[in-house]
């Protein structure tokens, strides 16, 4: 009696692959024998196209990367660019960019939640995360005008001040946030249906995670504890009280128990960083050294040097030395970094993108083969990946 396998593959038109992904899987029946991740079906080539734009101008490319923490880009290219330049923000404007970071860490775990409990089959959470997600939008259009590609965070600072209003708005958020959280964990976390298709599904060690190259929750959720916040600081993370959740079985259980404390210690951060706000009051919200940033309107109406400063930046850009710089963040996907090779010209000679979605991808295969077609979709679900991530 001879057998053999079926190839099947889920994607990249599917819902449940969360982007355009194509998963080759060899089935014997109902089990993976084997799965292959392709990728590449985006086209996007940010990276290369980096190198025909100035600094500047790139930004508004990061957004369009994990489009879901878009603020989260725009801090890794710019801390990246500031570190080849070898300039530091004021504290009021890390402070700014910490609490919007943060707020971009909690939107993003609420889409990740919503629709992975959506993908293995609650409904409610989807609409209750969603609520939370469009508050940090309205956030974001309150700062910046856009929702969704904000575009905010600029090499030597902020592009424009925060509006009047906007710590209030940011502190009615933040006191709401941990009721919410608490909903989530009462609707999922002893839910029977939930346990089932979460708890001993998609295993991934604390060996092959660390072998694969894994970071973030996936990584913390196999029992390593690692967090660019604590390990590598920047933006003054080393100044706030926090903690770092990591749970041991390795399993989409865990790191849905890592990615909501994750959620809950985003909020302490940022109320900690609107007291340190209103603590400075008002003050400058970017570097004054017109050679790498604008000079505020008001001058440039009024003096020649900053009108002469204001033309050579948005006409030529700012000129890094020549030299190579690499800077990573705590993404809420895991670690984002940018790498730059200058030659002294307004546009980097390279550009290179670490994105956790793309590394994340690897650990895909040993979560599933051996197991069931239908933990594929919770294995996915509990990678949280962005393909506009993945193919650059």
């Amino acid at each position: 009696m001879r057998t053999e396998t079926m190839t099947l593959n889920m994607g990249p038109q599917h819902p449940s692959t969360h982007g355009v992904l194509r998963v080759a899987l060899e089935l014997d029946g109902e089990t993976v024998v084997k799965a292959r991740p392709i990728v590449g079906y985006l086209h996007t080539g940010m990276e290369k196209q980096a190198e025909y734009k100035t600094y500047t101008q790139s930004i508004p490319q990061t957004d369009r990367m994990d489009y879901l923490a878009p603020m989260s880009n725009n801090l890794a290219f710019c801390l990246a660019a500031e570190k080849l330049l070898g300039i530091e923000v004021p504290p009021r404007v890390q402070a700014i960019r910490v609490l919007l970071t943060e707020l971009t860490r909690i939107s993003s775990h609420c889409m990740w939640l919503g629709t992975h409990a959506l993908d293995i089959g609650a409904m409610t959470v989807f609409f209750w995360a969603f609520r939370e997600r469009e508050k940090v939008l309205s956030i974001y259009e309150h700062v910046c005008g856009a929702r969704l590609t904000a575009s905010y965070f600029r090499v030597g600072g902020l592009a424009m001040d925060i509006p009047e209003g906007f710590l209030d708005r940011c502190r009615t958020f933040v006191d709401e946030m941990p009721a919410h959280v608490d909903e989530y964990e009462a609707m999922l976390t002893k839910n029977p249906i939930w346990l089932a298709r979460t708890r001993g599904v998609a295993i991934l060690s604390a060996r092959d995670a660390v072998a694969l190259g894994a970071t973030g929750p996936i990584l913390r959720g196999s029992g390593v504890q690692y967090d660019l916040r604590k390990a590598q600081p920047y933006s003054g993370y080393e100044t706030y009280d926090f903690e770092i959740p990591v749970r041991t079985s390795g399993d989409a259980y865990d790191r849905y128990l890592v990615r909501v404390e994750e959620m809950r210690q985003a909020t302490r951060i940022c109320d900690q960083a609107i007291r340190r706000l209103e603590e400075l009051g008002p003050g400058d919200y970017r570097l004054r050294d017109f050679k790498y940033v604008l000079p505020p309107k008001e001058e440039v109406k009024t003096s020649m040097e900053a009108l002469i400063h204001h033309f050579k930046i948005v006409a030529h850009g700012f000129f890094p030395p020549v030299g190579e710089a690499y800077q990573a963040i705590e993404a809420p996907k895991g670690e984002l970094g940018f790498y730059f090779v200058s030659d002294g010209t307004p546009r980097p000679w390279r550009m290179k993108v670490r994105s956790p979605s793309f590394v994340n991808m690897q650990t895909l295969s040993v979560m599933v083969e051996g197991r069931l077609v239908a933990d594929v979709i919770t294995a996915i679900g509990s990678l949280d990946i962005v393909l506009g991530e993945i193919d650059r």
